[in-house]
């Protein structure tokens, strides 16, 4: 069987089609949703890739890559002006998976009574930068939401998620026995 081309030239002069067909502008807050989205699933790409990476967190990490990419393909689709509709593999399940897992690695890290920077380990910063990456797509798909209907659930879990991005790199850190760098505003 012949493979196909990975290049197919219809978004040469900026345009490119939707789930369903609907061709649109590349510049469009819908693209820069699912964009943003796709760019976070790639950030935590690099964290599951990570030989460091603390081992209990993995399979959440790799759950999120699949929760991500189904947030993904429904912000890729557009169902019309007044069409209301759910996104697949969301709703109070996965977002309870998250908690759960934000309360684990809480507990286990010192309490926080400062702001943190981002550092201490290379896979803690790689955390930051997706928290940092998560909440442009957060903001992303709320501009859209104002343009169309968005499954709630899709900003909850996209909220969620930060806060665990958040967590996970302070556990990174507490795991490797690495010193959070705390912010000194008078440096």
């Amino acid at each position: 069987m012949k493979k196909s081309n990975l290049y197919t030239r219809t978004g040469d002069l900026g345009k490119t089609s939707l789930v369903g067909g609907q061709r649109v502008d590349k510049a469009c807050d819908r693209l820069e949703a699912y964009g943003t989205v796709d760019e976070l699933n790639a950030t935590l790409g690099m964290l599951t890739s990570a030989p460091d990476l603390p081992v209990d967190q993995r399979p959440t990490l790799i759950s999120v890559q699949h929760r991500l990419f189904d947030i993904g393909a429904y912000l890729a689709t557009d169902n019309g002006p007044d069409t209301v509709t759910s996104c697949n593999g969301l709703g109070h399940e996965a977002i309870a998976r998250l908690e759960h897992n934000i309360d684990l690695m809480d507990d286990a890290v010192p309490p926080l009574n400062r702001f943190v920077l981002p550092g201490g380990t290379p896979l803690s910063a790689t955390a930051h930068l997706a928290r940092t990456v998560c909440r442009r797509a957060e903001r992303r798909i709320v501009a859209l939401a104002t343009q169309t209907y968005v499954d709630p659930d899709v900003q909850r879990y996209i909220n969620r998620l930060s806060d665990y991005l958040f967590v996970l790199s302070r556990y990174i850190n507490y795991k490797a026995g690495e010193p959070e760098i705390f912010w000194d505003k008078n440096c």
